[in-house]
C-alpha cells in the first residue's frame, strides 16, 4: 500500500439508503470485517429503531462495535474512535480488510483523519443550567442557542441530541472558539491508505424509503421495545433514548401524544436528519459518490472498479486470502 500506511475502507449515506445489503456483497467480495459506524448501534437492546443488523443478514460476515454498551451508559465520538482504531488493528491484524459502514458522521470522520479531540475541561453547572433550559422549553429552544453561536454545528445536531448540543454550547463557553472551529482546524492527512464510497439518492425516493422504514420498524415492534428499555430501568433521559425512535416512542408511552402523531414526528426527523448527514458528507473530501437509483448490481461493479483502482488489487480474493499480502496482484 502507499507510503506502508494501512487500508481503510469506508462506506457512508444517509439512513435508509441501502448501506446494509450493498456492505455484506462488498466485505464478501473483498475479505472484510465491519465496523458498525453508527453511534446509535453500540447499544444492546435497541434494535428495531436502529435498523441494527441481524445475524442472519450478516451472513457470516464478522461485524464489530455493535452491542457494546448498555443504554444508560454515555458514548462518545472519543470513545468511539478509540474502540474502532483498535478494531481496525485487530481486523489488519489477520490479513482482513477493515471496513467502516454507518452514517454518524463525526463518528466516521474521526477515525478516518485521526481526530485530536481537545481537552476543553467542562462546567458542570452550566451543563446542568443548559439541561434545565431543553427540560422547561424544549430541546429546540436549546438547538436555537446553538443555531446563533455556531450554526454550522445547529446544522450538523439533531435538536434531540441534547447531550451533543449542551457539549458544544460548552465548548463556546469555556473557551470562546466555537465546536465547528475546532473541528475545521483538524489535520486533514489520513492515517490510512483511505478509500471512501458515499450513496446518494434521489430525495423524493430517500423520504419514501424512510416513511417505509419507519412503518416496518413499527409492524417489527417498535412500541414494545421501547416499553421493554423503560421497564428495564433505562432513564428516559439517556443519551440513547435521544434518538430517533426512541425519544418518539417514549413520548407516546408516557402519555404526551398519541401514537399516530409520534409517528408523523418521527418520519419528519428523520427525513430531516438525512438532510443533516449529507450536509456533513458533502463537507467531507475525497468521496467517490453512487447514485443508488442504479441498478444494484451495477454500483456493486463500479464499487469493485474502484476499489481496485485504490487498492492497486484484482478482486480475486477467496475467504482464505490475506488483503494485506496483496492477494492475486497481477
Amino acid at each position: 500500500m502507499e507510503g506502508g500506511k494501512p487500508p481503510l475502507l469506508v462506506l457512508i449515506g444517509p439512513t435508509a439508503v441501502g448501506k446494509t445489503k450493498l456492505s455484506i456483497e462488498i466485505a464478501k467480495a473483498w475479505n472484510a470485517e465491519i465496523i458498525s459506524g453508527d453511534s446509535m448501534q453500540v447499544y444492546r437492546g435497541m434494535d428495531i429503531g436502529t435498523a441494527k443488523i441481524t445475524t442472519e443478514e450478516q451472513q457470516g460476515i464478522r461485524h464489530h462495535l455493535i452491542d457494546i454498551c448498555d443504554p444508560d451508559t454515555p458514548f462518545s465520538a472519543a470513545d468511539f474512535q478509540l474502540r474502532c482504531t483498535e478494531a481496525i488493528a485487530d481486523i489488519a491484524s489477520r490479513g482482513k480488510l477493515p471496513f467502516i459502514v454507518g452514517g454518524t458522521g463525526l463518528y466516521v470522520e474521526s477515525v478516518c483523519y485521526g481526530y485530536q479531540f481537545a481537552d476543553n475541561g467542562s462546567d458542570e453547572q452550566f451543563r446542568q443550567h443548559m439541561q434545565r433550559i431543553a427540560d422547561e422549553h424544549g430541546a429546540e429552544a436549546l438547538h436555537e442557542r446553538l443555531k446563533q453561536i455556531d450554526p454550522k454545528s445547529a446544522e450538523r445536531l439533531h435538536p434531540n441530541d441534547v447531550r451533543r448540543v449542551i457539549r458544544a454550547l460548552e465548548v463556546y463557553h469555556l473557551t470562546g472558539e466555537t465546536f465547528s472551529s475546532q473541528q475545521e482546524g483538524q489535520k486533514r492527512e489520513s492515517p490510512y491508505e483511505l478509500c471512501i464510497i458515499g450513496l446518494s439518492l434521489d430525495r423524493a425516493e430517500l423520504y419514501q424509503r424512510i416513511e417505509q422504514r419507519i412503518d416496518l420498524m413499527m409492524e417489527q415492534g417498535l412500541v414494545e421495545e421501547v416499553r421493554q428499555l423503560l421497564q428495564s430501568g433505562t432513564p428516559p433521559h439517556a443519551v440513547a433514548m435521544q434518538g430517533l425512535g426512541y425519544k418518539e416512542i417514549a413520548a407516546y408511552l408516557n402519555g404526551e401524544c398519541t401514537l399516530e402523531a409520534a409517528v408523523t414526528l418521527l418520519k419528519r426527523d428523520t427525513r430531516r436528519f438525512a438532510k443533516r448527514q449529507l450536509s456533513w458528507f458533502r463537507h467531507m473530501e475525497n468521496i467517490h459518490w453512487i447514485d443508488m437509483g442504479e441498478n444494484f448490481s451495477n454500483n456493486l461493479a463500479a464499487i469493485h472498479d474502484i476499489l481496485e483502482g485504490k487498492f492497486q488489487v484484482h478482486l480475486e480474493y477467496t475467504s482464505n486470502q490475506s488483503f494485506l499480502d496483496g492477494g492475486n496482484v497481477q
